[in-house]
This record gives C-alpha cells, sequence and structure tokens, in this order.
C-alpha cells in the first residue's frame, strides 16, 4: 500500500471521531496486520498520544488501573474479556471503539447495549487500508447497515458483490467476494460471501444467515459454543447445509431438541442436514476461524 491510502484512510477516521493531538490511543492489536498498523498511522497522522501493549484476551489488565484512553480497536474476543473484566466505566469515557477481524456474534451484540460509548463494527480489508464503511452495534440508533464513509464509492457488480473505488484503493475499481443488499449509495447490508453459498439441490443458501441463527439457538439451549455452516458434498443434492460444532458431540435430545428450533426459524433447504463435531477448529495466523483447513483436518465422524 502507498502512503497516500494509508494516510487518505487515517484522515478519514480521524474526522469521523473527531480525534486530534494529544488525544488518547490504545493500541492492543497485531501490528503486522491491517488493523493495528492503521492504529499507529491514524496518531501518526493526528498526533495522537500512543498506549501499545502486547495482543491478548483483555488488553486493559496491562495498563494501569487510572489509564484512560479516547479511542481504541478491538477484536470481538478482547471486546468480550474486557466487558466480562468489569472494565465498563473506562469504555464510556472514550470517543469510541472499533470492532473488526472477526464476525461479531448476537450474543456479543447483546453485551454490547449496556455501553454508552459508541461502538462500530468495521467493514473493510486489506487493499482498502483498512474500514471503509461502519456499522453502529449500541445507542439509541443501532443498525444492521453498513454506512460508507464520505468519499468511498461503492455499487454491485452482476454477482450483487460489493465493489469499491476510493482514494483509499489508489482510485482503481477493487471487487469483493462479499455479497450485499445496496440500500442507497452510502448504505449497504452485508448478505455473507459469495464463496459461502450452498448449492443444495438447486437452492442457493447463504451460509452466514444459517450460523446466526444456529448462533441464537445453541445459545437458548445453553450449548454456546463455536459453530459454523458449510456444504458438504451429496450425491443427490450436490452440497448438503452441515453444521460444524466445536467441541464434543451433541446427545441425541440435545440435536434433536436443536434440530426443532432450527426447523422453526429457518426454511426448510436451509436447515441443515448433518451435524460434525470438531475438537477445535483451525485458525489463521490473525486468529480468524479457519473454515477450509478446518473441514480438511476433520477426523470426527458426524453425530
Amino acid at each position: 500500500m502507498s502512503r497516500r491510502q494509508l494516510e487518505a484512510s487515517a484522515r478519514r477516521t480521524g474526522d469521523y471521531f473527531d480525534l486530534g493531538p494529544g488525544d488518547r490511543m490504545l493500541v492492543c492489536l497485531n501490528c503486522e496486520f491491517v488493523g493495528g498498523l492503521m492504529m499507529l498511522v491514524r496518531a501518526f497522522e493526528r498526533r495522537m498520544h500512543l498506549t501499545i501493549v502486547e495482543p491478548q484476551a483483555d488488553p486493559l489488565a496491562l495498563v494501569p488501573p487510572k489509564a484512560e484512553f479516547d479511542f481504541t480497536s478491538f477484536v470481538p474476543l478482547q471486546l468480550r474479556a474486557v466487558l466480562a473484566a468489569g472494565h465498563t466505566s473506562r469504555l464510556n469515557r472514550m470517543k469510541g471503539i472499533l470492532v473488526g477481524g472477526a464476525a461479531v456474534e448476537k450474543s456479543l451484540e447483546r453485551e454490547v447495549q449496556q455501553l454508552r460509548v459508541p461502538v462500530y463494527v468495521t467493514y473493510g480489508m486489506t487493499e482498502t487500508a483498512s474500514h471503509i464503511a461502519l456499522r453502529r452495534l449500541n445507542g439509541s440508533a443501532p443498525t444492521p447497515y453498513y454506512h460508507v464513509l464520505p468519499g468511498i464509492h461503492v455499487a454491485q457488480d452482476q454477482r450483487g458483490c460489493l465493489t469499491v473505488r476510493a482514494d483509499v484503493t489508489q482510485d482503481q475499481l477493487i471487487t469483493t467476494n462479499d455479497r450485499i443488499q445496496l440500500v442507497d449509495a452510502h448504505t449497504f447490508e452485508w448478505l455473507g460471501r459469495a464463496d459461502f453459498v450452498i448449492n443444495s439441490g438447486g437452492v442457493k443458501v447463504q451460509a452466514e444467515k444459517v450460523e446466526l441463527v444456529l448462533e441464537v439457538a445453541l445459545t437458548e439451549l445453553n450449548l454456546g459454543r463455536r459453530a459454523f455452516v458449510a456444504g458438504r458434498p451429496d450425491k443427490r443434492l450436490g452440497e448438503q447445509v452441515t453444521a460444524y460444532l466445536e467441541g464434543k458431540a451433541l446427545s441425541t435430545t440435545q440435536q434433536q431438541q436443536l434440530q426443532e428450533l432450527l426447523s422453526q426459524r429457518l426454511d426448510k433447504y436451509e436447515v441443515p442436514r448433518e451435524y460434525v463435531a470438531v475438537p477445535a477448529f483451525s485458525t489463521t495466523a490473525s486468529g480468524k476461524l479457519d473454515r477450509l483447513s478446518t473441514i480438511r483436518s476433520l477426523t470426527a465422524a458426524p453425530l
């Protein structure tokens, strides 16, 4: 990425959150990746005071109890840990908090409602020098829609996937694999990855939609755990919707209860036809769930 891209991205975020000289930033992400790198660039661009700590679940445990900050960015695991550790009052004294790097689960969205500080989920990628759109999670107007930052131009290609052009892309058109519903020129709803669409008997099922319902159902049954949905080869259907659950296998009763809940809340083609137990999911170097590696390394038998 060029210096111009980094500066443009940093200025845009600085303007949005009114960040300026002397504001205090906590950097607790891995700076080898764009999310952490851009926290440094924002601080340099706006002459902010930097506190940098090693990435860990509760980064506030690494700083003095009286240390306060105006801005930070967490991955979801960190935000959950910080809330569990009782740092709510410290967070509420900030101007804003970014959350990115992985999907934000519905259970975490509910936990965030206790905060007064504005919390935003980010949408972006390395090619756009971090986020180009934000979605508010809490407050009086939480929204399912991402709002594009000023100066960013978005559209859809023939597949319904997002395209981006701006100074942060060197004014080049970037085509993503993210399926979206474009509400207007500045607002979109993220539907899921085009490469996560399961073609089951000719019906296209968006894996992420099923995952959201699955997460809620698992929580309601006190079976909360990480899970994802993917297509598994099937002679009759081509692909069958399959749920992968981290940890030990569900009992027959638990599986029946889960299946009943999902059948009530999903179309019949979206309901998983198989549940596969995986002792531990694989992750990428940046800590994201690696679905493909998890499936490839699978040794557990279907429940």
